[in-house]
């Protein structure tokens, strides 16, 4: 299937400087790393971008400043999603920044829609979007699984819902999915460890999160996974796959903040309630970081 989305997108990380502030030189520099790398699109501000720490004024310069270090050359997908639908539907309305290729609409969190609720949120963004939209399903951090009944009813319903991004870590759920969706449905891994395997059982790819910290590893490996290359897929499967646990042992964006300091792409801070990562475990991925980049 061609798909616009198809093998991997980057959940970019907002970096800030030691006081706090957003810092566009870093910013600047992780996009032209992604894209040197050989990344196929961009994903700007979602859960790993700390959205929730930025005010709306900081929101359009981080997306500022990913347009302009992007200069056209890839995809980008910005993350517009949120517990109360009128406010989304609002933020839509009131337009989205030229440049723009899609949204990745996060399923409400805390309030735990039933099904027909989450199914009617949907709805009420894809009435209103211009432009196409990407579901993400994320049950860890939303509380509420999205069904696979649900995710093939809004990709028949719409055609505007062209893809989803599956963090259910249901193998199951994800081959429901595949298996009935449309023609054109993309359905996107959003569990980096999972990626080979959703790839192989028919997926279309990954927003990856330890794929911006090594891009030269994680693109190729969704590639060959694409390209029925199964045994060079696994190996950087491998390759990749303590260093991704590790990432994520402390909580995102911690870990792979830690990792872009060690490549010296930008810095590690983080805005409260968020925390950096133990001496520990900052040593335990220096350790693989300087292994996979040898």
């Amino acid at each position: 299937m061609s798909h616009k989305f198809r093998g991997t997108g980057v959940a970019l990380v907002t970096p800030f400087a030691k006081d706090g502030s957003v810092d566009h030189e870093g910013l600047t520099k992780l996009v032209h790393h992604c894209i040197d790398g050989g990344v196929e699109y961009l994903v700007v501000l979602g859960t790993t971008g700390e959205s929730a720490t930025l005010n709306a004024e900081e929101k359009l310069e981080v997306v500022s400043t990913v347009l302009i270090a992007n200069a056209g050359k890839l995809p980008v997908v910005l993350g517009v999603g949120g517990n109360n639908t009128a406010e989304v539907v609002s933020s839509l309305e009131s337009g989205i920044p030229e440049g723009i290729d899609a949204i990745l609409s996060v399923s409400p969190y805390y309030n735990k829609p039933t099904q027909e609720g989450i199914y009617q949120h949907y709805k009420a963004i894809a009435e209103v979007s211009p432009v196409d939209i990407i579901l993400y399903n994320v049950p860890g951090r939303t509380s509420s699984n999205i069904s696979s009944a649900t995710i093939l009813r809004l990709a028949h319903d719409f055609d505007n819902i062209i893809a989803v991004k599956e963090a259910s870590g249901n193998l199951e759920q994800v081959m429901e999915i595949i298996n009935g969706r449309p023609a054109g449905f993309a359905v996107i891994s959003g569990d980096d460890n999972l990626t080979y395997s959703i790839v192989a059982l028919g997926g279309d790819g990954v927003i990856s999160v330890s794929g911006q910290g090594f891009p030269e590893i994680f693109t190729p490996m969704v590639r060959s996974v694409l390209s029925s290359e199964l045994d060079s897929a696994r190996e950087m499967h491998y390759q990749l796959f303590e260093v991704t646990k590790m990432l994520f042992a402390e909580g995102n964006p911690g870990g792979i903040k830690a990792v872009l300091k060690q490549r010296g792409i930008c810095g590690d801070t983080l805005r409260l309630p968020l925390w950096p990562i133990s001496n520990d475990l900052y040593m335990k991925l220096e350790n693989e970081t300087n292994r996979l980049t040898k």
